[in-house]
């Protein structure tokens, strides 16, 4: 089942998708501050797997002309509470088991998130980011165990991860990615091991 969804704001739409397997393990939230076309390749390798993928803009049209648009951690955590609440509420992904797969600038807002909708995910994986930009309380609220992937030349994530570690109390790890190297397979295997499949 293919679906698109929109989320009303009041600085315009937010347009989104969800691609449903047959009998899928588990749905990932895919959290982005901007689609990229690689994304389109995760998605089908993810799905390819057998997960539920849903995505959605974090930023309207309109608030994307704005470079610093993405940098917004409390708008764009609404966002994405407000992606939660409509998975929870859709009849056909309510009952799945959830994680969000977070890159860049929506790393934090996805801890953030995860951390205010505990119960609800259950894992948390992210490509890129500056972790800590989350906050000391998110940080420690954090129960979804949390795997980190940073590439080879990101050396300002991977630092910021170092100076978040001490604060988290979930199951996490990080891992440095060499160029070229496909994210999917790390993600696949840390959501199979704690979605339960």
């Amino acid at each position: 089942m293919n679906q698109n969804l929109t989320i009303q704001t009041p600085q315009g739409p937010l347009h989104g998708h969800i691609d449903m397997p047959d009998n899928p393990h588990g749905l990932i939230l895919l959290a982005r501050a901007h689609h990229a076309p690689a994304d389109t390749f995760i998605t089908a390798n993810l799905a390819a797997r057998g997960y539920a993928i849903f995505f959605m803009e974090l930023l309207s049209a309109r608030e994307a002309q704005f470079a610093d648009a993405s940098q917004n951690v409390p708008k764009l955590t609404q966002r994405l509470i407000d992606m939660l609440d409509l998975i929870r509420t859709h009849g056909a992904t309510q009952d799945l088991p959830l994680a969000i797969f977070a890159s860049g600038d929506a790393t934090p807002a996805a801890i953030r998130a995860a951390a205010q909708r505990d119960i609800q995910v259950r894992a948390l994986a992210g490509h890129g980011g500056i972790v800590d930009r989350a906050g000391l309380q998110a940080l420690n609220l954090l129960s979804a165990p949390l795997m980190m992937l940073f590439d080879s030349d990101d050396s300002p994530g991977r630092n910021a991860f170092q100076r978040a570690t001490p604060h988290l109390n979930c199951a996490h790890e990080m891992h440095t990615l060499n160029p070229g190297d496909d994210p999917v397979p790390h993600v696949a295997a840390w959501l199979s091991l704690h979605l339960g499949n």
